[in-house]
């Protein structure tokens, strides 16, 4: 059974290293994100299992320790999902004399990526077991409901991470561009989040969202069927768009 659940964006501007000179401008939305983390941990979950938006080949499950990389920005970090790093990526012999072990091939999509770096900065406890799953954009909304609420039945405490942005329409110097059918999509999400309306959730439609660009749409109907029937309140702790962008972090809790 779902008892908890966490809702935070993707951007890499998130990791303060990616973002380089403008990381002041999301220390709130960063502070936010932490305290949605911190949350998730004080609820004592089972299991926690993050849910991230990927491309092709980061779709499906991803274990535990499992690598991701930030070199595609220019910036040469490295994160594990909800472990220790212990890539030999430290250089020299050990006191053995061996060499190091290279360290492992990322294969976290950029979404679950951001979520390990925020699961470290949050400092959650690797003795608590973490999971992660890439959801694809086209997958259909009954399947994400599916999903959803197979990952709820996993376990008596189940906790999830979803990552996701809103629409990337909200300005003209958006990514995707002004489009007046944004702001009004990204309030009816964010009014969701807040209310712990599965079923608003569920309804959003997959083309619009295709259409603004909001690659949260699939993660979120994701915890939309896991949360179905479970007595879940809801908390928006941040509902912006800085550079166009949509973004929310919210808390679902008993």
């Amino acid at each position: 059974m779902l008892i908890a659940a966490a809702v935070c964006p993707c951007p890499p501007l998130l990791v303060p290293e990616v973002a380089a000179g403008a990381a002041p401008e999301l220390d709130g939305l960063r502070a936010a994100c932490a305290e949605a983390v911190r949350a998730l941990a004080a609820a004592r979950p089972e299991c926690l299992i993050v849910v991230g938006p990927a491309e092709r080949a980061g779709r499906g499950p991803h274990a535990q320790g499992a690598a991701g990389s930030f070199r595609g920005f220019g910036v040469e970090l490295n994160v594990r999902l909800a472990a220790p790093a212990a890539d030999g990526s430290s250089g020299g012999d050990d006191a053995a004399g061996r060499s190091p072990s290279p360290p492992p091939v990322p294969s976290l999509p950029l979404s679950l990526a951001v979520a390990a770096w925020l699961l470290e900065h949050a400092g959650w406890d690797p003795a608590v077991p973490v999971e992660g799953l890439g959801v694809g954009e086209p997958l259909a909304a009954e399947r994400c409901i599916e999903v959803g609420r197979e990952l709820a039945g996993r376990a008596e405490r189940i906790a999830l991470l979803v990552m996701g942005d809103g629409t990337a329409c909200r300005t003209l110097k958006a990514p995707g561009y002004l489009d007046e059918r944004a702001a009004p999509f990204d309030a009816e999400v964010a009014r969701a989040l807040a209310a712990a309306d599965t079923g608003a959730l569920a309804a959003l439609d997959e083309e619009l969202a295709y259409e603004l660009k909001a690659a949260g749409r699939a993660p979120l109907q994701v915890l939309a069927g896991a949360a179905e029937g479970a007595p879940l309140k809801g908390e928006l702790r941040y509902d912006e768009a800085p550079y166009g962008v949509g973004y929310f972090v919210a808390s679902w809790s008993s």
